[in-house]
């Protein structure tokens, strides 16, 4: 049994960002030369480590001696690499909403080195790198000087003389910001003064064989703490966990853009290239076959060491099936890769199974749950920066996220899903879903980042078909961001609504972790994996894109199906059944409407998030990765007809009013003003993206190359402008929904207009840079506004009703003013 360090000492904590996660073959520093001490002057080890020491022995051994920490490390582990892990390991409340008990706030790779009678620890980094063997790696070494974050006086060496004794007080008492749990932002935000060294002390330290734990206690004075202002004080507690690497790094594999991969990147100096290139490889696993005879001939094997799972203690019973499920959804997964019982999920031991057993040690992945008012998930991973191997993992799984899941089921799902119906769900439909969130974050911290690509593989209307939805889910893969079946409508029959594990996951697992035995190397191995892809290309279920919020309208998160017109017109014929059912799904006997405002705001948010999944496609533009030995190009703009289709889609769901969300039942229950005016700002700001200067510019550029297909900028505004101002031919009443948009209207134009608008370089594959005033655009909105202002003085000498004159009136005004001020009147 491991005996706990106790120990009252002072500790300081600040900001640190984490190293950069890079591999080489050669760390930037030269590995230190062990400049011997003379060891006869030292005090006797028995004179140090006195019999009222409180000792563990593991990595190193630990001792306390006279609330003094010492550390013993072994000759041999002076210069060895090892990854030093900064959690929270308890939190004040409100101290930040993705920081809690569990969060890493650093990772960095140290190295313990000896210089005559001191013993140095220094973070180093992998980033830049060359072969130790090439004349370069000389000026690689001395160009990247590794900084010292703490230095210690040798104080004795162990009776064998086999290791050397240092005191590591210094490290916890003073302000090493490499080991810190508070920022620099959050110092600032909360007005800290300085760490208490009264009420600051170390709560344990802990040596297992493979690292050194220390959990330590601080309290800050601060003007404006996170909670209880009152007491000017924020403890938080740190857990410290330092890790040996191993000695032999993990062989990387090459990492390729067409395939999703959390990865790491080096640059490394010794390639053979007229540049300084790099070389990125994957985040993953170590797994390896236990019979590598029988997995060569293509059969199943258990991995030497499997990935494993313990539950959090904190995990409530009736919960626990489910996350252990989504735990293990990813076996068959693995065993595409060839192996079997790659993955397991464990619940936490007892004291008597396991007296060990802490979500700190490093020796444990854990599924952590947190008790938060945050909504959220989240799988991050610990990998040896010098090749990407995951060391641990620890989901976090944040207790009101349920609340998420239960609004979201009957806003999405609730028109043809009568499960969703209440705010209370069936247990069983919950544990589904947090299954499947459960999975999705597994499916980070086993190194895959999301697929915003994979939910555009299937067609909208298979999402309506019970077989396909069982039997394929609702994506592509699981790591997209598609929750919920919002396509499949009422009479569809046995929908599948959660999402689950699709044909793309087993196929990235295997691309990723299959051991190739015919390869040496990393190069050798890319041959291969270059192969897989290119079976692949072309099917739309193996494309990958990590992009959001682009040009391609295929790489939208939480959006589902081929055809974002199809897709969102379905989903809003669902919430415009939920909106009448809204007050009785959300009733509780005994309380307010506080439930009925909150499901109201978010499925008002769910519209709007449909209507963007629309707006994409008008400028859009298709981006396929590909290397050059494939056909084809990697752009293409979206077809004319389908832009145009999405503009009069967005002029009847967006620009004629929406009445339908303002119900006045709902209304008169939750708020007693500002209806009309948040319809106004939906309208007005999704006008606005409209005319976004970056679209209207890939609208021009489409034009100049491909005129026979593009939608041309003049085309599209005169397509929206005969939506938003349709009364004008007419004569017909404009009501106050309308002016309030066609005001609107204005003030955009006026923008773009009057303006300096430089638009910024937008994500990779959108339009870069424009500068308005030097475009098309501005000579197209002056021959708009001059339109326009024909148009409304002739509407407005029609007459008709009062309120449509003067407001036609005051259109011309505006443009007037508009036309003036750009002439510099």
């Amino acid at each position: 049994m491991k005996i706990a360090v106790l120990l009252s000492l002072t500790l300081v904590s600040t900001g640190v960002t984490a190293c950069a996660a890079t591999q080489g073959t050669t760390p930037t520093a030269p590995t230190p030369r062990v400049q011997e001490a003379d060891r006869s002057g030292f005090k006797a080890y028995s004179n140090i480590i006195t019999e009222a020491a409180v000792s563990d022995w593991g990595l190193f051994t630990v001792h306390v001696v006279d609330k003094k920490l010492y550390y013993e490390i072994a000759d041999s582990l002076l210069g060895r690499d090892m990854l030093l892990i900064s959690r929270i390991a308890q939190a004040p409340s409100n101290l930040s909403a993705f920081l809690n008990a569990g969060s890493k706030v650093a990772e960095q790779m140290v190295r313990w080195e000896q210089t005559g009678d001191r013993v140095l620890l220094r973070t180093i980094s992998y980033q830049n790198v060359a072969s130790d063997s090439l004349a370069i790696s000389q000026s690689v070494q001395v160009n990247n000087f590794p900084p010292i974050v703490h230095a210690a006086a040798i104080e004795t060496f162990n009776p064998n003389d086999s290791a050397v004794v240092i005191e590591v007080t210094g490290l916890f008492e003073q302000d090493t910001r490499a080991i810190s749990g508070l920022s620099q932002s959050m110092r600032d935000r909360f007005k800290v003064r300085r760490l208490d060294p009264d009420r600051t002390f170390v709560d344990y330290a802990r040596s297992y064989p493979l690292n050194v734990d220390v959990r330590h206690t601080l309290t800050f004075e601060a003007t404006e703490p996170p909670t209880n202002v009152q007491t000017g004080t924020i403890s938080l507690q740190m857990h410290q966990t330092m890790v040996l690497l191993p000695q032999e790094p993990m062989r990387p594999r090459v990492a390729d853009p067409r395939v999703g991969w959390f990865t790491i990147e080096q640059i490394d100096f010794g390639l053979d290239e007229q540049k300084a290139a790099s070389r990125t490889y994957l985040r993953r696993w170590r797994l390896e076959p236990k019979d590598p005879q029988a997995y060569a001939r293509g059969e199943l094997v258990e991995p030497v060491k499997p990935i494993v799972y313990y539950l959090d203690p904190a995990t409530p019973e009736k919960w626990r099936p489910y996350v252990k499920q989504g735990v293990e959804d990813w076996q068959p997964a693995f065993e595409a890769a060839g192996f079997k019982n790659a993955i397991i999920a464990r619940y936490p031991p007892t004291a008597e199974e396991d007296p060990e057993f802490s979500p700190e040690d490093v020796r444990y992945s854990t599924v952590r749950w947190v008790a938060s008012m945050t909504r959220n998930a989240m799988g991050p991973s610990v990998s040896d920066p010098r090749s990407g191997e995951i060391i641990e993992s620890d989901i976090m799984w944040y207790h009101n996220h349920m609340r998420s899941y239960r609004n979201r089921l009957m806003i999405e799902t609730g028109a043809a899903n009568p499960n969703a119906r209440s705010l209370r769900l069936d247990d069983d439909f919950m544990g589904e879903a947090m299954r499947a969130v459960i999975a999705h974050e597994i499916g980070h911290a086993l190194g895959l980042p999301h697929n915003m690509m994979a939910s555009s593989a299937y067609p909208v209307d298979s999402l309506r078909s019970p077989s396909f939805t069982h039997r394929m889910g609702i994506a592509a893969t699981i790591m997209d961001y598609a929750r919920q079946n919002y396509v499949a409508q009422p009479g569809d029959g046995d929908i599948r609504f959660i999402r689950m594990l699709g044909p793309y996951d087993p196929y990235v697992i295997n691309w990723g972790y299959r051991v190739i035995p015919e390869a040496d190397t990393p190069d050798e191995e890319k041959r291969v994996l270059d192969r897989w892809i290119l079976e692949r290309a072309g099917d739309p279920l193996y494309r990958f894109s990590p992009q959001s919020g682009g040009a391609d309208p295929r790489t939208q998160t939480e959006d589902l199906g081929d055809d974002p017109v199809r897709a969102s017109g379905y989903a809003i014929e669902n919430l415009k059944r939920i909106v009448p059912n809204l007050i009785q799904w959300t009733s509780t006997d005994g309380q307010g409407y506080s439930d009925l405002e909150e499901l109201y705001g978010e499925l008002v948010s769910q519209w709007n998030r449909y209507i963007g999944h629309v707006l994409t496609v008008v400028g859009g533009v298709y981006q396929d990765v590909k290397t050059s030995d494939q056909r084809g190009v990697v752009y293409e703009i979206v077809p004319r007809a389908k832009q145009r289709e999405a503009v009069q889609f967005l002029i009847a769901q967006v620009f004629e009013t929406p009445t339908w969300l303002n119900e006045p039942e709902i209304l008169k229950r939750i708020e007693h003003t500002g209806a009309v005016d948040r319809i106004r700002n939906l309208q007005v700001r999704r006008l606005g993206q409209l005319f976004d200067p970056s679209r209207m510019q890939r609208l021009i550029e489409a034009d100049v190359f491909q005129p026979d297909v593009a939608y041309g900028l003049l085309e599209f505004m005169a397509d929206v402008k005969q939506g938003v101002w349709r009364e004008l031919a007419a004569a017909a009443p404009i009501d106050t929904y309308r002016r309030n948009l066609q005001r609107g209207y204005l003030e955009r134009l006026e923008f773009l207009m009057t303006e300096e608008v430089q638009s910024p370089a937008g994500p990779f594959g959108s339009t870069p840079s424009v500068d308005v005033s030097q475009s098309d655009i501005r000579p197209f909105v002056r021959g708009q506004l001059e339109e326009l202002r024909e148009e409304s003085e002739r509407a407005a000498r029609r007459g008709g009703d009062q309120a449509t004159r003067y407001h036609l009136e005051d259109v011309v005004a505006r443009i007037d003013r508009i036309l003036e001020r750009e002439r510099g009147g």
